[in-house]
């Protein structure tokens, strides 16, 4: 029965025999769990005189945070920017199978697209929470199509917006509603853009700065405006320079606003980024990284042809090419966060995941 009811119904679980990352050290203890909040042991013991419904071995097993992904296109066979009537299969089943990579939640994210398409698949995603079901819907990152020509990467140009309207009238114009947007990757060189930068933020929707030839002073200016995020720091952006380090400089600008932190996504795979770039930017701004997958319809699938979007991409071992160009790859790799929870073995492979304190996946029955 739940141990304290004058508090909360709900049943607290123990996860005992766990090792937990503290000032860098793997330590020992236990972890306490009600309603997918880590409780304070002391409080739980001596103000509420409470103890645990149900305890979990984990064996010696690693707890940490459960995996977020911000930026994933698909995955299975399943293509967030493909109109259909039920996109939120594909979503389901996405979310389902990510599981197994500890990923707890996390946002679809649509590359860029004709206006159609955003106006048919965005009114079907909702955010909501994760569970048996799969892992829970932050909210959609859009990813272009405001985005510079130049550094379009696998965007299809034909599709690509400037501000025309001069700001908002855009957006609205080619995603239709901004209900369940969470993240919106644009680059700030843009005219017309410190406009969008300010709308969106103050609708609590994350900016995002990439696929963008902007200076480090078009960066800085977009950061005084509310962006908070860059889009997979070093690809599609100018490369750092000693006289004007683009983007980049933005982990180490003196222009940040007081209390403001600029966070970075970073495609660790070691293809997309070499890792003595991903040591120096975790150096220079630690408390900025974030790991994502940009993950694509290929993953978990076999080397053959497949979709991003718009376009068609080959993958032909660890590497993902626009049929005739070149770069992408669907790894598996992901930025961490509470409450949440997966189960580690010492080479780090998810052996469980859990969400909320309930398990929804395990390596083994």
């Amino acid at each position: 029965m739940p141990s304290n009811k004058s508090v909360s119904d709900a049943p607290i679980t123990q996860f005992v025999n766990c090792r937990i990352l503290r000032e860098h050290k793997l330590q020992r203890e236990d972890l306490w769990v009600r309603e997918g909040k880590i409780l304070d042991p002391e409080k739980l013991f001596f103000d509420e005189q409470g103890y645990a419904d149900t305890r979990v071995d984990c064996e010696g097993s690693i707890m940490a945070p459960g995996f977020i992904d911000t930026q994933i296109n698909g995955g299975y066979g399943m293509d967030f920017s493909q109109p259909s009537d039920d996109v939120n299969a594909g979503i389901s089943f996405v979310a389902k199978k990510i599981l197994e990579h500890g990923v707890t939640s996390f946002c679809p994210t649509l590359v860029t697209s004709p206006p159609a398409v955003y106006h048919k698949v965005l009114p079907q995603i909702k955010a909501h929470s994760g569970g048996q079901h799969g892992a829970g819907v932050l909210g959609v990152h859009l990813e272009g199509p405001f985005i510079s020509s130049e550094k379009k990467g696998a965007h299809p140009e034909k599709y690509l917006r400037t501000f025309q309207s001069g700001g908002m009238a855009d957006l609205t114009e080619t995603y239709g509603s901004l209900d369940n947007v969470t993240v919106v990757t644009l680059a700030p060189e843009l005219a017309g853009s410190q406009s969008v930068v300010r709308e969106l933020s103050a609708r609590g929707v994350t900016v995002s700065l990439g696929h963008s030839v902007a200076n480090l002073s078009q960066a800085e200016d977009a950061v005084q405006h509310g962006a908070s995020f860059i889009t997979h720091l070093f690809n599609a952006m100018l490369p750092f320079h000693h006289r004007d380090p683009g983007i980049v400089g933005l982990l180490t600008s003196d222009r940040i606003p007081p209390g403001r932190t600029v966070f970075y996504g970073m495609i660790a795979d070691g293809i997309h980024t070499n890792p003595a770039a991903l040591r120096i930017a975790h150096r220079a701004h630690p408390s900025g990284l974030v790991l994502v997958t940009d993950a694509i319809t290929a993953m978990g699938l076999p080397p053959g042809r497949h979709t991003l979007g718009q376009q068609v991409i080959e993958i032909q071992g660890l590497h993902a090419y626009v049929a005739g160009l070149r770069p992408s790859r669907a790894l598996r790799r992901h930025v961490l966060s509470l409450p949440d929870l997966v189960l580690l073995d010492d080479a780090l492979n998810v052996k469980s995941t859990f969400i909320s304190g309930e398990k929804v996946w395990s390596r083994t029955p």
